[in-house]
């Protein structure tokens, strides 16, 4: 049979005592000097030498060669009081826990007066001191405040504040703590190598967590896998499963998992935590342990490896990447609720129950107090700089060199002011930006205009989002979706994204009675502010029934719907000049001349390049934005259009303005039930500042 580690290797001096160098010191200096106490207080956490110094103070006091603070380990006192020896007779160690009541008290004291039997001194240790009694220490007041010149106390106890004030007054007080990971570590790897076992990476730090910084704790966790081992030595899968702790892998799998917004995997390495037997709480522990590793990666990317003493390098290089993932706010959120669902497993009585909660809490997107604000934060940030940038189109690039700012509604006669002063330039190519196919005749015909099969997409900008990022935040808009619109949030919290064109998102949604109902109401508007809110994209949406994308109808199908003149000449930046909702007709004379010449009515519209004005390289900062001409062609009193060749489209819900693009099948205000302000404000997409009967 062999001994307990931490009996082989009790220490036997104050230099052998690891991590309580604040108090070794002081007590060899006062060996040292000559100026030892009657009565001393050891207090701390248990394992973490108090009862071993008080020991080692009697071997000093009694040693042959001192008092000392090097015992000479060859007297009587030293070897009876060395590691295994059998002890003395003037060294007496009484347990309080049973020995605390008034009579042993009085029995103390009785005794204390007999002088020592072989040594110098007559040293009391009485250990758990917190559990004696009131009136044993009353009893005892009188003994300790004026012993014999032959007796010495020694208190050692975990509860310090339990001990009645008069004792503590009458002692000198030195508070013991827990030892530093790091020095327990290597202190524990020096054992190791003593006892010739090897130890797999990554042991050690479980040794020394499971221990909690006591030295007796950590030496028993040692020998216990120690003695399990195997001659491979102590393995990593062995030291988890013993111990109880949770499986790195399962660690890293539920830490990917958060930081994607993956529900499903959280949930299948919940189950697997239950069905392997892991205590729930234990592995909310791990978590939060993990947690705050990314925590201190994410603060301090290259100097952590100084701070997280002890895991691996391979390890390191995986949270790395973990907490790149995340963001500082997000993660700092991540650990509080993780802290929190903690504080709540403790008499839990269904712990599944409470960790399935706290996982839905940490993937639930935050929008609370400023913590939630900036985890939002991190996401979006995160989302946009991943999305890969579109190529710019090379027949797009000139026509976007426009000034980024609309010109403002003011200027709408400059164009017309300097479009004579362009006629007499005459070049074969005025607009190089539009497309292939000719502009459609002046002349109305019943036909289809010759116009692209599809509408011109407006140009990408840097870091705009596809349709597979906006599937992957999907859970986060139909979370906003919840808190703002719960019927919403029914329809679509199961629907799939299934297209996005740069300006309309279509969902597809497996009711086709929910599908029916979004589009009869205001739902898309609502889906429309969330995606603001999560993604801060601003896009029309659609549902469709099932999961594919119908055949939309395109600019061919829907161009015989609408009449001829609906579309006004294109300017420079292949936008039509003046374009509408609708054609628009000559206005009076009283409103606005200039956009008369700027764009005329319907049935005299020029020729596409001879006769149309010109405008030189000189005029571009003049020309209108897409919104002026819009505003330009919406005010003017309108005559009545032939009919359609097609019913109209039903209404769109309303969208901003500056999302407000011409579109072949936008609806005409002639085959709408509107009239007057509701013209301009819900099919125009315009404010209606003022009116004016003038």
């Amino acid at each position: 049979m062999s001994t307990a580690l931490y009996r082989r290797y009790r220490p036997e001096t104050f230099a052998d005592v690891i991590g309580q160098e604040h108090v070794t010191e002081p007590l060899s200096q006062a060996l040292r000097t000559g100026r030892v106490s009657h009565a001393y207080l050891f207090s701390g956490p248990r394992g973490c030498g108090k009862t071993t110094s008080a020991r080692i103070l009697a071997r000093c006091l009694n040693c042959e060669q001192g008092p000392t603070d090097n015992p000479c380990g060859e007297c009587t006192s030293c070897v009876g009081l060395a590691r295994g020896g059998p002890g003395t007779v003037d060294v007496i160690e009484i347990d309080a826990a049973s020995h605390g009541g008034v009579d042993d008290a009085r029995d103390l004291r009785e005794k204390a007066s007999f002088g020592p039997a072989v040594s110098r001194y007559k040293i009391y240790i009485i250990d758990e001191a917190h559990m004696v009694t009131s009136a044993g220490f009353n009893a005892l007041l009188k003994v300790v405040e004026e012993p014999p010149p032959h007796v010495k106390f020694v208190f050692a106890t975990t509860e310090p504040e339990k001990v009645i004030g008069t004792i503590r007054s009458r002692t000198h007080h030195y508070p013991f703590r827990l030892v530093p990971p790091v020095r327990l570590q290597d202190y524990l790897g020096e054992l190791c190598q003593r006892e010739q076992v090897q130890v797999a990476k990554g042991v050690l730090p479980l040794v020394v967590r499971a221990g909690g910084g006591s030295v007796r704790d950590s030496l028993s966790v040692l020998d216990q896998l120690i003695a399990g081992s195997s001659d491979d030595g102590i393995t990593y899968e062995r030291a988890v499963s013993l111990l109880g702790y949770t499986d790195s892998a399962l660690l890293d799998a539920v830490v990917d998992a958060f930081a994607a917004g993956d529900g499903a995997t959280v949930f299948r390495v919940v189950d697997r935590v239950i069905e392997s037997g892991h205590e729930p709480r234990r592995f909310v522990e791990d978590l939060l342990e993990r947690l705050r590793d990314l925590v201190v990666i994410s603060a301090v990317p290259e100097g952590a490896g100084a701070i997280l003493r002890g895991t691996p390098e391979d390890q390191l290089d995986r949270m790395r990447d973990q907490a790149a993932r995340y963001g500082a706010a997000e993660l700092s959120r991540a650990a509080d609720v993780v802290n929190t669902g903690l504080t709540e497993l403790t008499g839990a009585t269904a712990p599944r129950l409470q960790l399935e909660l706290l996982c839905a809490r940490v993937l639930l997107p935050a929008a609370d107090g400023a913590a939630g604000y900036g985890a939002r934060l991190d996401r979006i940030e995160r989302r946009l700089s991943v999305a890969a940038p579109a190529p710019v189109p090379a027949a797009a690039a000139p026509d976007r060199g426009a000034p980024a700012s609309p010109v403002m509604p003011t200027h709408h006669a400059q164009p017309v002011a300097a479009a004579p002063e362009a006629e007499p330039a005459s070049e074969p190519e005025p607009e190089p930006t539009q497309e292939q196919p000719p502009e459609p005749a002046p002349e109305q015909s019943p036909g289809p205009p010759a116009r692209p099969t599809t509408p011109p997409a407006p140009a990408p900008t840097p870091g705009a989002l596809d349709v597979e990022a906006i599937r992957h935040a999907w859970p986060d808009v139909a979370t906003r979706l919840f808190s703002m619109k719960k019927v919403t949030f029914m329809m679509v919290k199961d629907a799939q994204v299934l297209a996005f064109d740069g300006r309309r998102v279509t969902l597809g949604i497996a009711s086709e009675g929910a599908a029916a109902n979004f589009r009869a109401g205001a739902h898309g508007e609502f889906v429309r502010q969330a995606l603001i809110d999560v993604l801060a994209l601003d896009a029309q949406v659609e549902a469709v029934h099932g999961d594919t994308v119908p055949s939309r109808p395109g600019a061919q199908a829907t161009a015989p719907s609408a009449p001829a003149p609906a579309r006004p000449p294109a300017d420079e930046s292949g936008e039509p000049a003046g374009w509408g909702r609708a054609p628009a007709p000559a206005a009076p004379s009283s409103e606005r001349p200039a956009q008369q010449a700027a764009a005329p009515p319907a049935g005299e519209r020029p020729a596409p390049s001879s006769e149309r004005p010109q405008r030189s390289d000189a005029t571009p900062p003049q020309r209108p934005a897409p919104s002026d001409a819009r505003e330009a062609g919406a005010r003017p009193p309108r005559e009545a259009p032939s009919p359609p060749a097609a019913p109209a489209a039903p209404i769109p819900p309303r969208v901003a303005p500056q999302d407000d693009h011409p579109s072949v099948d936008d609806d005409d205000a002639d085959d709408s039930d509107l009239v007057g302000r509701p013209v301009v404000e819900r099919l125009l997409g315009g404010v209606v500042i003022d009116e004016s009967d003038g």
